[in-house]
């Protein structure tokens, strides 16, 4: 579980890419502290597993699932990434309650640059509207952010500070870039509970690099 809360950006070392599924190499600092194998880390909003800990940073292996519903796919060596460590149950929550399951992949269709905000609207799939709440939470590329307004088909508007701009990838991500969105994880069970335990019309894209996900 996590929080939104970005700790570190780090940067795409290298990607190993072989029959489908791939290894990523991320080079920080600051989310190594206490780190073991088998630690959970998110990356850019998807929960991937520590496999190896070289020393200048970690490694994850990805399978084709991930690959496939996520935008994880896109990153290419250079590229920063918003890094995050599993949440503390003693820590206070900052942001919303992530899984770091990925409920779809969007696409960033317009950035407005206004004194003291950026205003970026994102075309998320249609299946995930009806979880997009005016004021409401949304994780993007693993970032806590409220919705500022949204229509009936899934585009919905955030709006950034500069201090969002300057330690996430969401400063430097522009027009045509894709993102991994979660949508808030309380709505999901709220809605299957009131549909009396029956399976939610919603049928999760989501992807994680958590062995048996």
């Amino acid at each position: 579980m996590f929080t939104g809360i970005v700790e570190e950006l780090g940067q795409v070392a290298d990607i190993e890419v072989q029959d489908g599924h791939a290894r990523l190499h991320i080079r920080c600092g600051h989310v190594l502290d206490g780190a073991v194998i088998g630690d959970s880390i998110s990356v850019d909003g998807t929960c991937l597993t520590v496999t190896t800990l070289p020393g200048e940073g970690f490694t994850a292996d990805l399978m084709a699932e991930t690959l496939r519903a996520t935008a994880l796919g896109d990153l290419e060596v250079g590229r920063p990434v918003n890094l995050e460590r599993a949440m503390r149950a003693d820590a206070r929550l900052g942001g919303h309650l992530v899984q770091g399951h990925v409920d779809g992949v969007g696409t960033i269709t317009a950035r407005q640059e206004l004194p003291g905000t950026v205003f970026v609207t994102i075309d998320a799939p249609a299946s995930l509207a009806r979880y997009l709440v005016p004021k409401g939470s949304i994780s993007v590329s693993g970032v806590s952010l409220t919705v500022v307004d949204r229509n009936d088909d899934g585009r919905f508007r955030i709006g950034l500070i500069p201090h969002t701009l300057d330690v996430t990838t969401l400063g430097v991500l522009g027009v045509g870039d894709r993102v991994n969105l979660e949508v808030d994880v309380i709505a999901k069970y709220v809605e299957q509970l009131l549909a009396g335990g029956a399976p939610s019309p919603y049928v999760a894209d989501t992807a994680t690099g958590r062995e048996g996900a």
